[in-house]
């Protein structure tokens, strides 16, 4: 283990009491060395018909027309003081495109590590560069850095490069592009990981792409499905990154993979400020941006039966020095006391076969293990007198083979979907038992990523937290405002992902 490896063993700042903020909320107070952020969540104009080619032209027009949006809402950012801007994933053209139907929409982005240059102000240099030149003055215009992402074209030779260069002689990327307040484009990165996206290619080597602002420091850029593994993700954490952008498209997959439960999660577990823009789509269960810190969030999240529009977020927050945050090492001996498990049963979550545990009881302390990977939960429950609702606690450590392989181990309790053990691990948007608890889990890993969820999806701030040498995680909770949906640590097995 590498001294910089060492250093990350704990990315859980512990002992911290604090509440968040809604975006109907307050935000936070100016403070020293801080920023004034903003991201945008997009409901977007889509094309109808994403499997039809289209004419550079008439792509444009279609792109206008989601540009205007991003003109407007940059407008109202700029008023707000904002300093830097966030557009989502897929944003400007949509989705669901094949690798010859988004041609029209694709523009050749050049490296800004290798030239320099201002789309607004040198708007000659590159033809069929609209979009680029448009998003730059924006910038330049509302004197922001303005973070958008759209589609890449970057010829490759066949001839020198057939093993990786695509047959028809051109990378076509999923993007994010970075400019400057006066407009210079500072930052390119292409995603990673794709998500089913048949239209874009994965680049040859992981990128690890960070850009400096003169007001916050560095930022490191990934997108979307990029957020659960290793590269680029964990690799910019490793290098002392602690805040990042974080356009998405995010499908939102209850009772663990929520859009704003993972930001969350992810924010505090990795001590991080997450800047996450998300698209707006009720067809497609996309709804779930913030601007989070590990000690506060400003979020938005669509409910069942809200109008079908963007939301604007706008906050301050502070500028994370890595200096201030050193680790802190709970070697103390876990407070949890734990009784032996009574009957377990299986049962599917998030496509996962996890191990699960009735809570019978309303006070009780249960475990429950899948194969040496064990939960431990000491609870109180106070529910409504007449509620027939179910929970359990449930294990899982395995690889995650559905939409994407990826190692876990997770520990979770949640509210069951109805009265029988098989709901136990369905979808839950709403719930009335709120909960005392204290859970924990021994991980394999130091990512571990704690979240909490309860009515209408809404986030809570674990009122506790503490990452014992040992790799136990331990999260504690009391006080609830409202019934617990989730409550969970996330652990990514970031090493056993290629096994």
């Amino acid at each position: 283990m590498s001294l910089v490896e060492e250093t990350m063993v704990l990315l859980l700042v512990v002992f911290v009491s604090f509440s968040l903020t809604s975006a109907v909320g307050q935000t936070e107070p100016a403070v020293d060395c801080s920023y004034v952020a903003a991201v945008y969540e997009h409901n977007l104009v889509l094309n109808p018909e994403p499997r039809v080619p289209l004419s550079r032209p008439a792509a444009l027009q279609h792109m206008q027309k989601n540009l205007d949006v991003y003109e407007e809402q940059a407008a109202l950012a700029a008023q707000q003081g904002a300093q830097i801007l966030v557009f989502p994933e897929d944003g400007l053209q949509g989705f669901n495109f094949s690798r010859s139907s988004i041609s029209g929409y694709l523009e050749t982005i050049p490296d800004p590590q290798q030239e320099s240059w201002n789309p607004c102000t040198e708007p000659g240099k590159y033809n069929n560069t609209e979009v680029l030149q448009r998003l730059s003055c924006m910038a330049r215009r509302y004197n922001l850095y303005l973070v958008a992402n759209m589609a890449d074209l970057q010829p490759c030779s066949l001839k020198t490069d057939p093993s990786s260069c695509p047959s028809d002689g051109r990378w076509q990327f999923n993007t994010n592009v970075v400019f400057r307040s006066d407009g210079l484009l500072v930052a390119r990165y292409h995603k990673h990981n794709l998500y089913f996206e048949e239209s874009f290619d994965t680049p040859p080597q992981p990128e690890i792409t960070t850009f400096d602002t003169p007001f916050a420091g560095k930022f490191g850029l990934i997108i979307c499905f990029d957020i659960l593994f290793h590269e680029p993700t964990v690799t910019l954490l490793e290098k002392g990154v602690r805040q990042l952008i974080f356009p998405t498209a995010w499908m939102n997959q209850l009772p663990l993979l929520d859009a704003i439960q993972f930001q969350r999660a992810f924010s505090i577990g990795a001590n991080v400020t997450l800047l996450a823009a998300n698209t707006r789509n009720d067809r497609l269960i996309m709804t779930g941006s913030g601007i989070y810190t590990p000690s506060s969030a400003t979020y938005h999240h669509a409910q069942k039966g809200d109008p079908e529009k963007g939301r604007l977020l706008v906050a301050r927050v502070p500028v994370l020095d890595p200096v201030l945050m050193e680790q802190s090492v709970v070697t103390e001996e876990g407070v949890v006391r734990v009784l032996s498990s009574t009957t377990t049963f299986t049962s599917s979550m998030m496509y996962d076969p996890f191990t699960f545990i009735l809570l019978n009881e309303t006070e009780s302390k249960v475990n429950v293990c899948d194969g040496t990977f064990c939960c431990h939960l000491q609870y109180r429950r106070s529910p409504p007198g007449d509620s027939k609702e179910l929970y359990a606690l449930g294990a899982f450590a395995g690889t995650h083979t559905v939409n994407g392989r990826y190692a876990l181990q997770v520990c979770a309790l949640v509210r069951c979907a109805g009265s029988d053990v098989s709901s136990c691990g369905q979808e839950v948007e709403e719930a009335e038992s709120k909960m005392d608890f204290l859970l924990e889990g021994r991980f394999g890993t130091r990512y571990v990523y704690p979240s909490l969820l309860v009515n209408k999806l809404v986030l809570e701030q674990p009122e506790h937290l503490e990452t014992a040498a040992d790799g136990r995680v331990t999260m504690k909770h009391s006080n609830m405002t409202d019934g617990l949906v989730t409550a969970c640590l996330y652990g990514r097995m970031y090493h056993l992902d290629n096994e």
